[in-house]
């Protein structure tokens, strides 16, 4: 599903909302949590997961085409851990 999907579905189950008010709540859900992100911060929705920011350190790697090492960076990545709820949902465990 892409955001527009989740727009168009939030959009058509609550028709008392205006499409544009739907989209201004998709997207400011979203930005939210990147900012959080961006600050180092954790984000938690109950049952569905958390997101967080995970800290990778430099290292040497290796140019899979040439062989040749090249030095890696430290980088910051998003990791997602899923909830208890939909892990068990996507396991065919309903709660």
């Amino acid at each position: 599903m892409i955001r527009s999907e989740l727009i168009q579905k939030i959009a058509d189950e609550n028709p008392h909302l205006y499409q544009r008010d739907v989209e201004r709540i998709v997207n400011t859900v979203f930005e939210e949590v990147t900012e959080a992100m961006a600050r180092g911060d954790r984000v938690e929705l109950r049952g569905f997961g958390a997101f967080s920011v995970k800290q990778r350190d430099a290292r040497i790697g290796r140019n899979p085409r040439t062989g040749e090492t090249v030095h890696v960076e430290e980088k910051y990545v998003p990791f997602f851990k899923t909830g208890k709820l939909l892990r068990d949902r996507l396991n065919g465990k309903e709660s």
